[in-house]
């Protein structure tokens, strides 16, 4: 079987360089585009099941790729995005200020972080690999799971056979795709950060973030 990780698409905050978590913060006009962009190349994929975060951000990317397939969202809590607790809602310049050692914890131990009020990685990490369990479990052909930047790229570690501390090893931008085949009970990983569909927005790759 075939896995799709995606990551939702472009979103004001994103763009602002606003930590996002669980606020349910829609797509942006180019986020909107960048879907119907993902929309269109994964149309002639012959896809089973498509899952996703229950934010509006997520869910609408995966809606607008089900559009081309006949299929409804299954909304999975599991691909929820990271609690980033007290950061919700803040500037990263803002936080680089209020919280100056626990941000260069996060920048360099990021496997050691647990955010004020919030989660560590190591959470999202056991949700995710339980979601991605059930999926395997329950088809044989294409899934996808449109999920978020950080749940992804901690997925992706763990799928390659590495730990959290790998996380800033890893780029996923919005909308961007990696894919996995599972084979004998093992993940390979085929392609990652996939974005050549959005060639046409001729748009400039944003920080990781």
């Amino acid at each position: 079987m075939q896995i799709l990780l995606v990551r939702h698409g472009e979103t004001q905050w994103n763009a602002g360089a606003i930590f996002r978590g669980r606020a349910d913060i829609p797509l942006n006009e180019t986020g909107l585009q960048q879907a119907a962009f993902l929309a269109g190349y994964l149309s002639n994929y012959k896809i089973e099941a498509i899952y996703s975060s229950p934010l509006q951000r997520a869910r609408k990317t995966a809606e607008i790729i089900a559009s081309r397939h006949s299929l409804g969202v299954r909304l999975e809590p599991g691909l929820l995005d990271l609690d980033f607790g007290e950061w919700e809602g803040k500037l990263l310049q803002q936080v680089q200020e209020e919280y100056g050692e626990l941000f260069v914890q996060w920048s360099t131990a990021p496997e050691k972080m647990i955010f004020p009020a919030g989660e560590g990685l190591e959470e999202v990490k056991q949700r995710a690999v339980r979601v991605v369990n059930e999926v395997i479990a329950r088809h044989q052909r294409t899934m996808v799971l449109l999920s978020h930047r950080v749940v992804l790229k901690v997925l992706i570690c763990h799928l390659l056979g590495l730990d959290n501390s790998h996380f800033w090893n890893i780029r996923l931008d919005t909308c961007g795709m990696t894919t996995f085949d599972y084979e004998d009970g093992r993940f390979i990983l085929t392609g990652h950060n996939n974005t050549s569909f959005l060639e046409p927005l001729k748009k400039e790759k944003m920080r990781d973030f």
